[in-house]
């Protein structure tokens, strides 16, 4: 075969709604379905159907149907054709997703945690434990919803939490606490529940022994 007079066609670049979606694209589509059911645009149960659906996309395209019938937050355009439309600032690596439906789910002990957690519960509970959690990272986001369930979330008394949400005849809860070191590890918490409850509270008693150390070894 000639290689000259058959050259190799380029491959044409992907379309932007096939563009595969990060889980800044995720938590961003996740809020705004968040801000739609606590002003009454979603029921419960479509709301619950749309985020089991966002954190099972895999590209922009399969993303942007979740919310096209929504307006965007500010009154903003919003468009599948510009992939960056949902980026926003948060912490960077995966996300990591605990779901309870019908059942529970606990992460606790000593383990690694990541810049981002999705908890989502659904006629269940969730538990999150970090008093004897490993910080990778200054700034934790954890994103909670809570529907006809709960999440629980506790952190060691040395750390900062910070946190906004709303309850939808259900209860949202975050004890701000604030550290005294300015180089400690921050966990916010944003979300909300219906019929259901969100907390985060510091554990009485726990804390990081090799805080600074720790963070240092981290940040360099």
């Amino acid at each position: 075969m000639d290689l000259e007079k058959h050259p190799q066609q380029p491959v044409a670049p992907a379309e932007p709604a096939g563009i595969r979606a990060s889980d800044a694209d995720r938590d961003r589509i996740a809020d705004i379905l968040r801000e739609a059911m606590a002003e009454g645009r979603l029921t419960a149960e479509e709301h619950a159907e749309r985020v089991d659906a966002v954190y099972r996309a895999k590209t922009i395209g399969e993303l942007e149907p979740l919310v096209r019938d929504l307006p965007a937050p500010g009154g903003a355009s919003r468009s599948a054709a510009e992939p960056g439309a949902f980026d926003h600032e948060s912490p960077t690596g995966p996300a990591e997703n605990l779901v309870a439906i019908f059942s529970s789910s606990t992460r606790k002990g000593r383990w690694r945690v990541g810049g981002r957690t999705n908890a989502f519960a659904l006629f269940g509970s969730v538990e999150i434990d970090l008093t004897e959690a490993l910080f990778g990272q200054r700034l934790t986001v954890i994103n909670a919803t809570a529907i006809f369930g709960s999440v629980e979330i506790k952190v060691p008394e040395n750390i900062s939490l910070r946190g906004s949400g709303t309850g939808v005849f259900g209860n949202f809860e975050v004890a701000t606490l604030e550290s005294a070191d300015p180089e400690a590890p921050v966990v916010v918490v944003n979300g909300y529940s219906v019929f259901g409850s969100v907390e985060a509270k510091p554990k009485r008693g726990k804390f990081i022994a090799d805080l600074q150390d720790r963070l240092r070894k981290y940040l360099g």
